[in-house]
């Protein structure tokens, strides 16, 4: 596999938005080269009797099943609330507004 030319990682940063140096191409183009030899030697080590997976160990839910249960009216909820406006729970201002 051929390595990233410094064309390449300009065209990459000039599609990303990314202001770089010509020193940064330099060092992007290694980088960049690294990462590519890194994902080819997985691809050669996948195999197509070993199946594709997301997770590297089996994953279980969980989580306890939906089950509807009679919630508190509004007036129980209200019940205990220190003071009520308008059927809501009335609290305390914490910021001003301003104009």
């Amino acid at each position: 596999m051929a390595a990233i030319s410094r064309d390449e990682v300009a065209h990459l940063a000039r599609l990303s938005r990314l202001a770089v140096t010509e020193q940064e191409l330099d060092t992007f183009a290694g980088q960049l080269d690294v990462i590519l030899q890194a994902v080819a030697r997985v691809g050669e080590v996948a195999a197509a009797e070993i199946p594709p997976t997301s997770h590297s160990v089996p994953l279980t839910n969980v989580l306890r099943e939906d089950v509807v249960i009679n919630c508190l009216t509004r007036e129980e909820a209200l019940a205990g609330a220190p003071d009520v406006e308008a059927d809501r729970f009335r609290v305390p201002r914490i910021l001003d507004e301003e104009a």
